[in-house]
């Protein structure tokens, strides 16, 4: 994965920790692996803790899921249909706020193109190497399903598209880090890291450090980087490298440019970090689509969520980063930053 969780301990002489503090639990949810440890308490209270956290993800996973049958798949029935239906509570809040989000992105972050992943083949856990059919993906690409077609009236929702098929993929999993953290708080733990898949955020510290990150290339075998991550800050990774498949010599990924239809081809991978607020992990998971689509256009667009912290490797490797970012970043093995931004 793009950004993956490094304890760093003997690999590399930056934290001089002991991993007998560490406690950790780990499972296979939201389609990825996910990890969360804790830091410093004594073993019962950290295991329960980190069990509270992953049932909550298992819950999530279920009622969230977009194509296994779920909450959000009745809701997609009925959208097809013409249909008014009803949602619960949370469902309702975390749609408006997706909706809220995705028309900052000028709908770039677009969750209401289930049609079109699916039309792709990423609505499966194993997918074919073949393009859709021509026809079939101008039609949806002229319906342009968005979320701007969506309707929520407290707890109704119905759209006047009937192309639009909600995927909530680029949104649950800052949603779940946002609630571990509140989980982990309430259950009295300080100090912990909840990873989801390269979607990070950061409890407290690592005993006398803060937390440390590394940014894997997508291309290649060792980080870019070393980073620390403070208390409520999170990280958000889209990347080229993880659900895709390659056809005729070009690689497809689930990263759909709802402008055209197609995976987007200009950029392999981008990281944003968001420091603590509320939905930082929301922010950190759903601004780093469209920052990803924007291409060259990747800094405005990070501009436009409050993300001064990104890093874009585009499609020929080269690796421009913005100047707050540089800052916090240690780099390893020898990868070079081509560019440094404001």
């Amino acid at each position: 994965m793009f950004l993956r969780i490094l304890l760093l301990c003997l690999a590399v002489a930056l934290t001089g920790c002991s991993r007998s503090s560490v406690h950790q639990q780990e499972a296979f949810v939201f389609g990825t692996r996910v990890e969360v440890l804790v830091w410093g308490n004594d073993d019962a209270a950290a295991q329960h803790a980190m069990g509270a956290v992953l049932r909550e993800f298992d819950r999530l996973h279920t009622a969230y899921h977009a194509w296994s049958p779920s909450e959000l798949t009745a809701l997609n029935a009925a959208l097809a249909n013409g249909e008014r239906a009803p949602v619960s509570a949370e469902l309702a809040t975390m749609l408006a706020d997706a909706q809220r989000l995705a028309a900052i992105g000028d709908q770039l972050f677009n969750p209401a193109l289930g049609k079109l992943v699916a039309l792709w083949g990423f609505h499966s856990d194993q997918f074919s190497p073949q393009q859709p059919a021509p026809t079939a993906l101008r039609a949806l690409v002229d319906s342009a399903p968005s979320m701007a077609d969506l309707h929520i009236d407290g707890g109704e929702v119905w759209s006047d598209n009937p192309d639009v098929q909600l995927d909530l993929g680029g949104y649950a999993k800052g949603y779940a880090l946002d609630r571990a953290a509140a989980i982990l708080r309430a259950e009295g733990i300080e100090n912990a890291l909840i990873n989801i898949g390269g979607n990070v955020m950061a409890l407290g510290r690592k005993g006398d450090h803060p937390w440390q990150v590394g940014i894997q290339h997508p291309r290649a075998p060792q980080p870019i980087a070393v980073l620390a991550l403070y208390d409520g800050e999170a990280i958000g990774t889209s990347g080229d490298y993880q659900r895709y498949f390659e056809l005729d010599g070009r690689r497809f990924s689930h990263l759909i440019d709802p402008r055209t239809g197609e995976p987007a081809s200009g950029t392999q991978a981008v990281t944003v970090l968001v420091p603590p607020r509320v939905g930082a992990g929301v922010l950190s998971d759903v601004a780093s689509k469209p920052v990803f689509l924007a291409g060259d256009g990747w800094r405005e667009m990070a501009q436009r969520y409050g993300v001064e912290m990104a890093l874009r490797v585009d499609a020929d490797g080269r690796i421009a980063v913005t100047r707050d970012l540089r800052a916090r970043m240690k780099p390893l093995g020898g990868i070079e930053i081509d560019r440094v931004v404001d």
